[in-house]
């Protein structure tokens, strides 16, 4: 199997030139002396990381799997000094706040780090992705007390951490969970519940684990609106801030999966076990989406990373593999066959691939860069502007992201033949890992109907104008704009029927109110779709003028999307169009 290399140059590209990410360093709080020289030493680190350390681990990891012995969890062989180089090189606190010993880097920055971990290999990454999302829930919602005493830990990744919302009879609607907790004399509470797929919920890797539990408390309200949130640590902290007694929960069982076998998904039980009030009572959800939010992100980049690594393998595949003559006749005629290049129909799935991939990788950093924006920005309308654009976009970046993702797993897959159904050369496992972004962190139907119902539906579509206004001041400020119709004229076009849509569903949905769910997950790849196309413009903007390889393939890759990807906005507007009635005309007891 080929070795996972950190796609670095694309990511520098993206940074520098795409996005023009420095220049938006330096107009915010904090990253005004942010350089180019530090940047790039944590790019080619991570890097380096990423493709010596994490991915030579995966496929073995993959094999070995995760057992439970007497309540403890062994983890595959290699992780533990992969995660030890991550805990020494301080990677766990990047974006963490630095009163607490973070390094309060920007997130446009930190997910080109989130890329290429998970990119190496998804079941490792999963750990410190878990701990930075708990670290995020608790320095937003949590004590001063809570953070003196627990984010240090967590940032140096001597403690991770570890989220526990699903309980066996309740997933997506959390209002309907059992766990509880019961106040104790000294201001903690007893939690007691079980809670199921909880990811690195129990490991040996760290010397404490920080669990953020949803629970609801005696008074509490019925619904979502009753559910708290707790920090509950495997050791209760002493007096000097050291892991102390063991606190009342074990591991109850492992999850036997389809894929991040290398991952141990938790089945938890808590008995009475100690636990700490974050945020306000009553108020857990809004808190627990704090993490959420970051995860939803993340995982977004986690396809985009596993679907990079199918992609590295499939073209190396395809230079390799003798199969055939090419339509026109021998390309290599010393030798008894073709590669597997000279096919069009390969060439097709390897350039949706790379097209999904590069768009995807500055899509998330371009979330990212918004992100920033409504965390450090001084400037009152551009927050505005960027937390509705992150409201609007986060749906996406989780749900279609991971879609695509899939999408470029399954033809990488398929460009190895039979050998990608066979495990050595390492395609079905990045189907098979890729295959759960589209369930957790709320599956991507979940995604779709936010995207559709609070963010388009609830607004009358003034988020999506905000983002269709930062496509229009782009393409305004360009100059020479003829040279770029190609690409500028298909993107306008298909705005200008994503407009239309919405305003259609905006409409018809206060009449119609199964509108929404019949249609999102349509609409919310046609917005993919236009966004992706967004950033294609963008790459291809930066790179006018530029004659090299780099640049052109670049060029190569816009315009194929444009022509060959694209256009199926028009499908699935028609299909958006067709509104509820195919959907709901069956009968129950048609099924």
């Amino acid at each position: 199997m080929p070795d996972y290399k950190a796609p670095l140059d694309d990511i520098r590209f993206v940074i520098e030139r795409q996005l023009a990410t420095y220049e938006l360093w330096h107009s915010l709080r904090n990253f005004e002396d942010l350089d180019k020289n530090t940047v790039e030493a944590i790019l080619s680190e991570c890097g380096k990381i990423a493709g010596d350390a994490i991915a030579p681990c995966s496929r073995e990891a993959d094999e070995q799997g995760c057992q439970l012995q007497e309540g403890n969890v062994a983890v595959p062989q290699g992780f533990a000094d992969a995660y030890q180089l991550l805990c020494d090189g301080g990677w766990c606190s990047l974006s963490g706040n630095p009163e607490y010993g973070g390094m309060g880097l920007p997130k446009s920055l930190v997910a080109a780090v989130d890329e290429m971990v998970q990119g190496a290999c998804m079941s490792f990454g999963l750990l410190p992705m878990l701990t930075a999302g708990a670290c995020l829930a608790i320095d937003a919602h949590g004590s001063d007390a809570l953070k003196s005493t627990y984010l240090e830990k967590m940032y140096s990744g001597a403690w991770s951490g570890a989220m526990d919302l699903t309980e066996p009879h309740a997933g997506t609607d959390l209002g309907l969970i059992r766990t509880r907790a019961e106040p104790l004399a000294d201001d903690s509470y007893a939690v007691t519940g079980t809670k199921i797929f909880i990811t690195w919920g129990e490991h040996q890797l760290a010397e404490n684990i920080i669990h953020l539990v949803l629970a609801k408390l005696p008074d509490a309200p019925a619904g979502s609106r009753g559910i708290s949130m707790f920090l509950v640590p495997k050791y209760i902290p002493d007096a000097q801030g050291e892991p102390g007694e063991r606190n009342r929960f074990s591991c109850g069982g492992l999850e036997k999966k389809m894929g991040i076998k290398a991952s141990p998904t938790c089945v938890m039980n808590f008995d009475g076990a100690r636990g700490w009030l974050v945020g306000e009572p009553h108020k857990g959800l809004q808190a627990m989406f704090t993490m959420m939010n970051y995860e939803r992100l993340v995982v977004g980049i986690q396809g985009v990373g596993a679907a990079e690594a199918s992609y590295q393998n499939a073209v190396s595949y395809a230079r390799e593999r003798l199969q055939g003559r090419s339509p026109v006749g021998a390309h290599s005629p010393e030798k008894e066959a073709d590669n597997l290049l000279v096919h069009p129909d390969v060439r097709r799935m390897l350039l949706t691939m790379r097209a999904l991939n590069e768009a995807g990788r500055a899509f998330y950093i371009y979330v990212s860069q918004w992100l920033d924006i409504a965390k450090f920005s001084d400037d009152q309308q551009r927050k505005t502007q960027a937390e509705a654009l992150v409201a609007l976009l986060t749906p996406v970046a989780k749900g279609f992201m991971t879609d695509r993702a899939f999408e470029v797993a399954v033809l990488g897959q398929q460009v190895y033949g039979g050998h990608g159904f066979i495990r050595e050369w390492g395609q079905e496992q990045l189907v098979r890992d890729t295959r759960i972004t589209q369930i957790y962190e709320g599956t991507n139907g979940v995604q779709a109907m936010d995207l559709v119902g609070r963010k388009t539906v609830a607004t009358h579509g003034q988020l999506l104008d905000v983002f269709v206004g930062d496509v229009d001041a782009f393409v305004a400020g360009l100059a020479n704009k003829r040279e770029l119709s190609s690409l500028i004229t298909p993107l306008q076009q298909a705005i200008v029927l994503l407009q239309t849509t919405t305003h259609s569903i905006v409409q018809q949905s206060a009449d119609n109110r199964f509108l929404p769910g019949a249609v999102a997950v349509d609409y919310q790849d046609m917005v993919g779709y236009v966004c992706y196309a967004y950033m294609w413009l963008r790459a291809a903007a930066a790179v006018r003028g530029d004659d090299s390889d780099f640049a052109s393939a670049k060029r190569a890759t816009a315009e194929f999307y444009m022509l060959k990807l694209l256009p199926q906005v028009d499908t699935l507007a028609r299909r958006v169009v067709a509104g509820s009635a195919p959907v709901m005309a069956m009968q129950d007891d048609w099924f």
